[in-house]
């Protein structure tokens, strides 16, 4: 075999090469600007809180909204949903697939559906990139350009963790 012959197959594999790569490039999507407020956010979530029983809840997830009105869907594993969580100024509303509870507090029903306190207005603004306090809670927002969100809280005990891993 001659030196063009073996020149061509190099260059080609090199070129799809490119090709693949800049396909993949223009498919990726780039992180979220802090200052953009996006009004919608899925993934996985896992909450632990560290007590006598050591209790834990994970799941995928669909977030749309803000503090002041949204809607929250989990799902389990399979992609079947585990239960819907809907909110507007002064009604909430929770529909586990066999009830549906109403109040006219988010929080209650937040610890109904995660056997923990949340800080929901602070969740939004770390999802946004920006370092929101919470009373109790350290969030840690180091690898949001990556989709990973971890936030503890220390006190009132138990200590708690929640970690989101986003779909980029």
């Amino acid at each position: 075999m001659n030196a063009a012959h073996t020149g061509r197959p190099r260059r080609g594999r090199l070129l799809l090469a490119g090709l693949c790569g800049a396909l993949l490039a223009a498919c990726a999507q780039p992180p979220r600007p802090s200052g953009a407020a996006p009004d919608h956010w899925s993934g996985r979530l896992a909450v632990q809180v560290e007590d006598e029983a050591s209790r834990s809840f994970n799941a995928g997830f669909e977030l749309m909204g803000g503090p002041d009105a949204g809607a929250l869907t989990l799902f389990n594993p399979l992609g079947n949903v585990i239960a819907k969580l809907k909110w507007s100024a002064g009604h909430a509303e929770l529909d586990n697939g066999t009830e549906v509870r109403r109040s006219t507090s988010l929080p209650a029903l937040v610890y109904e559906l995660t056997g923990t306190e949340l800080p929901i207005a602070a969740l939004f603004g770390w999802l946004r990139g920006e370092q929101v306090q919470a009373t109790g809670w350290e969030a840690d927002l180091s690898a949001l350009d990556r989709g990973r969100v971890t936030a503890t809280r220390h006190s009132p005990a138990p200590r708690t963790e929640l970690r989101i891993i986003l779909s980029l």
